[in-house]
């Protein structure tokens, strides 16, 4: 079928569809929401048989529905309708949840519903709820309802109006989930954080400064004086509530052009002043080992690596490289592995061109400690998705694991054509080629696991049962426990020294810092203007012509013609 997603944004939904409809020989196109009318052009365009809007903020316009089926992704049961669907839910402390699919038509989420799924609810934020639970269920839901179009299904009948399971909410406003520190429990603290993290976060105040929150987690044995902040850690500063006390990991100051930072960065003087209770529910690197598998576990908010988040995973690294284990896995958080350096930290630098070469040579410092890593197998377990600098820097490891639910985003050029480091340059034609490699890094789409692993940037593709701790544990003792283990590490080294006696990685990295040091220092501002753009959130203009096939003419170039290594 020849189908158009319409959406607000590209975000992880719509990227996860892209990719799940190309790869089942759907002909996608791309079109974001900017105007009434430039959907209306978009649909003369391309002449869609199928609208599938994931994401959207407004209604899709009569005479578009009225021409062409338009499916509607709802973040919530069916009978669920209004614009807030998740926050309600997660504020109301729901046990399950769902996802609808639903056909446009003349009321806000009352059509036809096509397909539906469920799924239990658990403690988290908005955002991780949605990334995760909400976009499989709605991939799933999708594809049954693209199906049942395919197969000629009649349309369903919508649902009556006296069906029990409909319920109307409105927008979730900050009266309905403000803070009361004097009487609120810990649980209802996290509920209402949850229920507004990714946007717009809680409206609150620290220090008698307002801000919004975000990034929040339970603080185990701490407590304190109902609304007071009472210790720091990793950033994150602890607030006490009436039974015990929170983790707050970022914040966004109210003033204009803020950003959204760590919370002990933003007011650094004050958490000056805090001890420190590290091990008490907030760490988002931590290291465990069973038997001869060693696990480094890191989870940075929204995958963006700081400096310092860098130079600390790079310690940590090291010191269990110090341990004697045979196997250490790299396991990135379930919302992301990883997406490179971290552009807010940039954004609020003095100088923004300073910190971000501070920024690439400490990631890069870090990828090149594992790629020089020869006395041990070493693994990327991805169980979030991964962009820009993060998907290289997970090619750093002799395998990668990969959840089938993840999308990648192996490119840097949206950023205002960067170009990128992390040993990119070395690690991915050795992968995939360097036709391909190539390939990959130009065209700027989204990519699943199947054809990462098609291209062999993934090795293992783990279905959903397959990411727990308990079973990527037992992967990793098998290999180690392998007879032709030792001969694989004696391999490994020889095949390292050869690589480094043909080009030294030094060599590499001097030829990408070379270029990048063009991007952050030379003449075209590209990157900064990109950088800010994609941080203040600035609407589009128009939609990329790398996702609008529709709208682009150089439809040779934009093909993707890559040959799978042999």
């Amino acid at each position: 079928m020849r189908i158009l997603l319409l959406s607000h944004a590209f975000n992880s939904l719509t990227q996860r569809l892209h990719v799940e409809l190309r790869e089942r020989g759907h002909e996608v196109s791309v079109e974001l929401d900017i105007h009434a009318d430039v959907t209306r052009e978009s649909v003369a365009l391309y002449r869609p048989d199928l609208v599938i809007a994931p994401f959207l903020k407004r209604a899709i316009p009569e005479d578009v529905w009225r021409s062409v089926r338009c499916l509607i992704v709802h973040p919530g049961p069916p009978g669920d309708r209004g614009p807030a669907a998740l926050d309600w839910a997660i504020l109301e402390g729901a046990a399950e949840w769902g996802v609808t699919v639903l056909q446009a038509d003349g009321e806000f989420d009352a059509g036809p519903v096509w397909a539906f799924r469920t799924f239990p609810m658990r403690r988290a934020a908005k955002s991780s709820i949605y990334r995760n639970e909400v976009t499989s269920c709605a991939v799933e839901a999708v594809l049954e309802a693209v199906a049942a179009i395919e197969a000629g299904r009649p349309t369903p009948q919508p649902m009556r109006e006296d069906d029990s399971r409909i319920r109307v909410r409105g927008p979730c406003r900050q009266p309905d989930r403000a803070i009361d520190w004097q009487h609120d429990t810990t649980e209802t603290v996290l509920r209402k954080i949850h229920s507004a993290d990714g946007m717009p976060g809680l409206l609150d105040s620290l220090f008698f400064r307002d801000v919004r929150l975000f990034d929040a987690h339970e603080a185990r044995d701490i407590s304190g004086v109902p609304g007071t902040v009472v210790a720091q850690c990793d950033g994150a500063l602890a607030r006490a509530t009436v039974d015990g006390a929170v983790w707050i990991g970022h914040v966004r100051q109210l003033a204009p052009k803020s950003l959204k930072r760590s919370a002990a960065k933003v007011f650094a003087e004050q958490a000056a002043g805090l001890p420190r209770r590290p091990d008490c529910g907030y760490a988002p690197i931590q290291y465990r080992e069973h038997g001869e598998v060693g696990e480094l576990q890191f989870s940075f908010y929204n995958g963006a690596m700081a400096t310092d988040d860098c130079e600390a995973l790079l310690e940590a690294y090291r010191a269990a490289l110090a341990r004697p284990t045979k196997v250490l896995l790299l396991t990135g958080g379930l919302d992301y592995w990883s997406n490179g350096i971290h552009l807010a930290e940039i954004e609020a630098a003095g100088s923004a061109a300073d910190e971000s070469w501070r920024n690439i040579n400490a990631i890069d410092d870090l990828a090149r400690a594992i790629i020089e890593t020869t006395d041990r197998l070493v693994i990327s377990v991805i169980r979030g998705n991964a962009g820009a600098g993060g998907v290289f820097l997970s090619l750093a490891a002799d395998e990668v694991w990969a959840s089938d639910q993840i999308v990648l985003n192996p490119h840097y050029k949206d950023m205002g054509n960067l170009f990128g480091s992390e040993y990119w340059t070395y690690l991915l034609p050795r992968r995939a080629g360097a036709e391909n490699a190539t390939g990959i890094t130009q065209c700027r789409l989204p990519m699943g696991v199947a054809e990462a692993q098609r291209l062999g940037i993934v090795d293992r593709v783990l279905a959903r049962d397959e990411l727990a701790c308990e079973y990527l544990v037992k992967l990793a003792a098998a290999a180690g426990a392998d007879r032709g283990f030792a001969a694989r590490l004696t391999d490994k080294k020889r095949r390292r020294a050869a690589d480094e006696a043909e080009k030294p990685l030094q060599a590499y990295r001097d030829e990408e810092l070379r270029r990048m040091r063009l991007n952050f220092y030379g003449f075209d501002p590209s990157y900064h203007v990109a950088r800010y753009k994609f941080i203040h959130k600035v609407p589009k203009s128009r939609t990329p012509l790398t996702i609008a096939n529709h709208r682009s003419r150089r439809t040779a170039e934009r093909q993707r013609a890559m040959v799978v290594p042999s």
